[in-house]
């Protein structure tokens, strides 16, 4: 497989399962894009063989076989893949560090054995790998302003920690089914709700104040990376700002449903988010006609 084709092959891994980030990657200069999509795309990949109900125990040497694979290509070996060209590449072009690498695909291997998290910290402990580290394997490629690439760290692992958690809530009936819990034992027992609970048809008062409880601590991760948007470049902040906007939509359209996540799937009205992508599309615009003078005034 061509490098080129190994980036679409991430570009529809994208396309189909991210639609809101995928939306928002719309709003960046057409060079950035392709290497969002690489990312993402290796975290879908990985996730694809989490979730699957085919592979069974081939899961785990699946995983490793992925990560012996990435290793191998990080070393300069060639690889036969369809995703991993584009996302080796994009690692390599941007110094995406290695530790965030290791960590996620850490935590792809430990849903594997653990469905179930006592505490918050644990949770966070889980999440660091699977959420906070993607927003720092974004971060190179999305562009600090110089000077500011640690500082704009921290927000980046939060707007990544606010987006799992959304999806948390949005998917419990989900997870449920796969025999996952996501959401703290302890918070669960706090407000006397069963693990069978969440796979019920219809949310029950003791569910929804549980979400209620949990989509607060979303929201303060979502206020923690707020300023973050600020440290990108510009080029870059109308993307962001509109993935904002959209994952919090979806936690905006739980609570606006009263806590209901189990009756259906809790979905941002194509209307709004249409509205969402407008707002930051002249913005956009304009900062890529910027950017493109600048690169051409160079020396």
């Amino acid at each position: 497989m061509t490098l080129t084709a190994s980036y679409e092959r991430c570009r529809l891994l994208h396309a189909r399962y991210g639609r809101s980030y995928y939306l928002a990657t719309r709003l960046l200069p057409p060079w950035k894009r392709r290497h969002v999509h690489a990312l993402y795309g290796f975290a879908r990949y990985a996730d694809e063989i989490v979730d699957s109900f085919t592979m069974t125990a081939d899961r785990a040497r699946a995983l490793a076989t992925l990560g012996a694979t990435v290793a191998r290509g990080l070393a300069g070996e060639p690889v036969r893949d369809p995703v991993l060209p584009a996302f080796l590449h994009t690692v390599r072009s941007f110094a995406v560090r290695r530790g965030d690498i290791d960590a996620f695909l850490a935590a792809m291997r430990s849903d594997l054995s653990v469905t179930r998290y006592e505490t918050y910290d644990d949770l966070l402990g889980y999440m660091e790998g699977s959420a906070a580290v993607i927003g720092t394997m974004m971060l190179p490629v999305l562009e600090a302003l110089p000077g500011q690439e640690e500082r704009a760290r921290e927000p980046a692992r939060q707007l990544g920690l606010a987006f799992q958690l959304t999806n948390f809530l949005r998917d419990v009936a989900e997870d449920h089914a796969r025999g996952r819990v996501y959401l703290p034992t302890e918070d669960l027992a706090k407000f006397g709700v069963e693990a069978d609970d969440l796979g019920r048809p219809r949310t029950g008062r003791a569910v929804r104040d549980l979400i209620a409880f949990e989509a607060g601590r979303a929201r303060d991760h979502y206020r923690a990376a707020l300023p973050g948007i600020e440290l990108l470049v510009e080029s870059s902040r109308p993307c962001i700002r509109a993935a904002y906007e959209l994952y919090g939509g979806i936690l905006a359209e739980i609570e606006r449903g009263g806590f209901e996540v189990l009756a259906r799937r809790v979905r941002v009205p194509r209307r709004r988010k249409a509205a969402a992508f407008a707002r930051h599309l002249l913005a956009s615009a304009g900062a890529g006609r910027a950017e493109r003078r600048v690169s051409v005034e160079l020396p």
